[in-house]
């Protein structure tokens, strides 16, 4: 059986996808390019965080593509808690995908997830600046266009993501996930031309009891200036950032004000889990 489980929801339920992948990230170059998409995971074995910001944010995203729809919830849960079941995979990531040409054929993607391994949050991770050029052509929309076209952005190895710029330089967010930066007391991210985190919703809600915060980005110039940078998405949380462009992010190690900011979200996680 392959490990990721396909398939797609119609008006008359549930039907096979013709197609079969080894992975959400596999099964990418099967899905449109004129779409929109989020992605998530599930807690305890069929928990999920934010699942109706997650639904939100996909008819905003239609919305801003000038696809018409509306989402039938309980049908798309319904038919994610029946895939769950079916492929007994305990806790999986998964996608939906709607497709511009036939949103009401809506793809659900599953794959086993177990979390991230221990030492990205441990150790930090590496990320590089991308040139102003590659660009996402409606950031505030999570579309299909921008997952494929991220695919073709080749990073280094040891490199775990891009961080987009503007043509002033500022830093906009990275490939797949939001960007921060903790420089002078502040946290520090853009508030425009950018993609609305679902993660970034709960950093937002925990972060002022923290600290302040500013939603201005930084610039690339500021680099040596930081005190502390993160990364956020769905599926990884707040994910320590400890180098960009070579430059070490204070002492290259993971902040105090991260780690602060990472238990505060892991408590924020576990009193709002709700049942798929």
């Amino acid at each position: 059986m392959s490990p990721t489980l396909i398939k797609i929801l119609t008006p008359n339920g549930l039907q096979l996808a013709d197609y079969t992948a080894n992975s959400l990230a596999d099964a990418v170059k099967y899905e449109p390019h004129d779409g929109i998409y989020t992605l998530t995971n599930t807690f305890n074995h069929g928990q999920v965080l934010k699942m109706d910001a997650h639904l939100d944010r996909l008819e905003d995203s239609g919305r801003r593509v000038g696809m018409a729809f509306k989402l039938d919830r309980p049908a798309i849960r319904k038919a994610l808690r029946q895939m769950l079941d079916e492929s007994g995979y305990g806790d999986v990531r998964f996608r939906i995908t709607i497709p511009q040409a036939e949103p009401d054929r809506i793809t659900l993607s599953i794959e086993p997830f177990s979390g991230h391994p221990a030492e990205t949050y441990i150790n930090g991770i590496r990320c590089i600046t991308l040139k102003p050029s590659v660009t996402r052509v409606n950031p505030a929309a999570k579309t299909t266009g921008w997952m494929h076209d991220r695919d073709a952005v080749a990073t280094p190895p040891g490199i775990f993501s891009g961080i987009l710029l503007d043509e002033t330089g500022d830093l906009l967010e990275g490939t797949s996930n939001n960007f921060y930066a903790i420089i002078d007391g502040e946290l520090r991210t853009a508030g425009s031309g950018v993609l609305a985190g679902i993660a970034q919703q709960i950093i937002f809600e925990v972060a002022p009891n923290i600290l302040p915060v500013n939603r201005t980005a930084v610039n690339v110039r500021d680099i040596p200036r930081f005190s502390e940078a993160f990364l956020s998405g769905s599926s990884r949380g707040i994910v320590p950032l400890v180098e960009i462009d070579g430059i070490m992010i204070g002492d290259g190690k993971p902040g105090a004000i991260t780690k602060q900011l990472r238990e505060a979200y892991a408590v924020w996680l576990n009193e709002h889990l709700e049942d798929l």
